[in-house]
């Protein structure tokens, strides 16, 4: 990267812009460049990155929550007036990045109408149902949720473009591409117009844990649906009274645009025709809508003619280089100057006590997290800022101490690292619960059936699902309160079965890949480790030593379920369809058959077939549904098709059905028992006698009739 030398910024009178609504007028600065090879040369990359930095310090202030872009802010005046450089043999050229404002309904008109598109070259969708929850809170709120970049365009686009997903076509010629901010500007779109065929949005107004005697504040439920004989569940979703009777309004009903006879019908038919609750209930819908009408998205703009190589630079540095003081970086140097002690010495103590808190988060982030828990914060950046950091060092060793408990807890849950932690959301309640554990052994054996139905249900149920922080410090204040005690009216909501039930068998039929960040899914994933989980070949038992070295293996080949059996990416990358194995076990299945894997590793082992059917009741697999997967015979590619599919469905049902059971008792608090396996066992037609071969070419024929 070659260097811009003495770069000066100096402010400069408004320019007027034609092209610009009044409104977003901003304040312009103009850039002089003294000549290459004079001192005081500033890069280009630093200077992007600063620009960045500036644009994300204001959209996390949380507290402030500006509509608009402060125009008056050092801060915003220096990144109003950002370089960037197209290095040429030749020449140098330079290009303005201005920033701007842009509510979110003249965002969706350019969404609907085409005007904006997205780059080929731009990542379609990453974002979780997490993310996108916690994103439509900030909307909510009227909280900044960060900057967008803008790439201006004449008569020719300069990439290849696409729409974003679930925009209508396109009615008129596009006039910019998205550089940054798809994930965000995608997930508000389909949220609001209800365009996720797996989850419908939904708003509830709850208490404010962080603001205690303040306004209550909107809380986003993402529901998970599927299909089921043609029809979406739950049916509840799309039944306005029942909506209605769970304090429930559809995110739908703020969507930017003309749909007020839309929201009527629904206020309508929510309150049964009751005149007057029907209005009180669209005044509250309008209110949102108000909130939602007026936030600002504020976005940086290249202009028509920026070169593409500069277009592609800006976009990677704003992607991948800015390196923004983080909130543990502020408490850094709050606790030196309060105590005279470094905080990074102090983490580094952590790490050599216990030195396995690494492999869940970041050690210096968890100790935060449980300091704001100790008190009565929620665990959060914004409440790092209000620790009492004399407080945070006379207790450092219980923190310490409570770190240690969370580590040993989890290994003997078998939650071994953060890479299949269903949710980070335990580990700081964990530790700090521990300092409130009893003496007495018996008390203390209840309490660990405690800790356990807490860690389960958090791994199995959707309470974790969005506003962590706050669900975090409620669920720690009931735990807290039933392990002392406390008073009885203080509540545990993630104990509640009626508002976070277990999932049922659809529910775990439907949960992706569990290497993603879905909470179920990992949460499938731990309860197989916690069964053992002893590899298909070398029957080495799960543990802290080798956990890392397993992969995750597809039980239904990938490939052929793509491939021959047609299905989708989605389909095949099935949480039920995932066991972890070791990667040399996994190079030897390959992309066979279960019926032909399973033979080769019968024929393998001394022990013959029934060490291989505990290897998999070990993983909570059922034996027969997976060994009666054998389609190598079949020539017919209908046919073909339909064993694929048929097999594969047969075996995730049957699977899910296996896990019922597992799943209620260690979130009913149970350690695992033998009664799961030898219950597994009976269930898939072993027998009694462990060492009775199974007929699996029966097993095949009677499945599949």
């Amino acid at each position: 990267m070659r260097r811009v030398h003495s770069a000066h910024v100096h402010p400069a009178r408004m320019r007027d812009d034609p092209q610009q609504e009044p409104q977003h007028r901003d304040r312009r600065c103009v850039v002089s460049i003294n000549a290459p090879g004079q001192a005081g040369g500033v890069s280009i990359s630093a200077r992007i990155d600063r620009a960045k930095i500036g644009l994300d310090a204001y959209a996390s202030n949380r507290r402030c929550a500006p509509r608009r872009l402060p125009t008056r802010s050092r801060a915003v005046r220096n990144r109003h007036s950002l370089l960037v450089r197209s290095g040429q043999a030749a020449h140098v050229r330079w290009t303005d990045v201005d920033a701007r404002n842009r509510t979110l309904p003249e965002w969706f008109n350019r969404i609907r109408s085409g005007q904006i598109k997205l780059p080929r070259f731009q990542r379609y969708e990453a974002w979780g149902h997490t993310e996108i929850a916690s994103l439509l809170e900030a909307v909510l709120r009227g909280l900044p949720a960060g900057a967008a970049l803008v790439l201006e365009i004449g008569d020719r686009e300069p990439f290849i473009s696409r729409t974003m997903v679930g925009a209508p076509t396109p009615t008129e010629r596009p006039n910019e591409h998205l550089l940054d901010g798809q994930q965000r500007l995608t997930a508000v779109w389909r949220s609001f117009h209800d365009l996720y065929p797996d989850r419908t949005y939904l708003l509830r107004l709850e208490d404010d844990v962080d603001h205690e005697g303040e306004p209550q504040i909107w809380t986003v439920l993402g529901q998970a649906r599927w299909y089921k004989n043609d029809r979406l569940y739950p049916l509840w979703v799309d039944d306005p009274p029942e909506l209605h009777e769970r304090d429930l309004i559809p995110l739908r009903l703020l969507q930017p645009g003309d749909v007020m006879s839309m929201i009527r019908e629904w206020c309508d038919r929510a309150t049964s025709d009751d005149v007057h609750a029907s209005r009180d209930l669209e005044s509250q819908v309008l209110e949102l809508r108000t909130r939602v009408a007026t936030y600002n998205v504020p976005y940086l703009s290249l202009p028509v003619g920026t070169p593409k190589d500069v277009a592609l630079e800006v976009f990677i540095k704003m992607n991948t280089s800015s390196v923004r003081l983080s909130a543990f970086d502020v408490v850094v140097a709050q606790l030196e100057e309060a105590t005279g002690e470094s905080l990074h010495d102090l983490v580094d103590t952590l790490r050599a006590k216990v030195p396995s808190a690494d492999a869940y988060r970041d050690p210096g982030t968890w100790v935060l997290d449980v300091a704001a828990l100790r008190e009565d914060h929620p665990p959060t950046q914004a409440s790092y800022q209000r620790l009492d950091l004399d407080r945070v060092h006379r207790e450092w060793d219980e923190i310490v101490a409570g770190i240690g408990w969370a580590v040993s807890f989890l290994d003997e849950e078998h939650v071994f690292d953060g890479d299949r932690l269903p949710t980070v959301a335990v580990l700081p309640i964990l530790a700090a619960l521990s300092g409130h554990l009893p003496t007495d052994p018996d008390a203390l054996g209840n309490a660990r059936t405690l800790m356990r139905k807490y860690v389960w249900r958090a791994f199995l149920t959707r309470r974790y699902e969005q506003s962590v922080g706050s669900r975090s410090l409620q669920d720690f204040r009931g735990l807290r309160g039933l392990l002392t005690g406390g008073p009885a009216d203080v509540t545990t909501p993630i104990l509640d079965e009626v508002e976070y039930p277990l999932p049922g068998v659809e529910e775990l039929m439907r949960a992706g890949w569990p290497k993603n960040k879905e909470i179920l899914a990992r949460g499938i994933l731990t309860a197989s480790l916690r069964a053992g989980a002893r590899d298909l070949a070398d029957d080495a038992l799960i543990a802290r030593q080798n956990v890392r070295t397993r992969e995750y293996h597809h039980l239904f080949p990938n490939a052929v379920l793509t491939g021959d059996g047609e299905l989708s990416a989605g389909e095949s990358f099935r949480a039920l369809n995932c066991a972890l194995i070791t990667w040399r076990t996994n190079r030897k299945i390959s992309a066979k058959s279960p019926l032909r894997y399973l033979r080769e590793r019968a024929a393998a082992t001394t022990l013959g077939e029934p060490a291989v059917r505990e290897r998999l009741r070990s993983h909570l697999i059922p034996y027969i549904e997976l060994s009666a997967a054998g389609w190598d015979d079949i020539e017919d590619n209908a046919e073909l098709r339909a064993v694929i599919g048929e097999d594969f469905d047969r075996f995730l049902k049957a699977r899910a059905e296996l896990l019922l059971q597992p799943l209620r008792d260690l979130c009913d608090g149970r350690a695992p028992v033998e009664e799961w396996l030898v219950g597994q066992m009976d269930a898939n037609g072993a027998g009694h006698d462990r060492g009775a071969p199974v007929d699996t070419a029966g097993a095949v024929r009677r499945a599949r009739r």
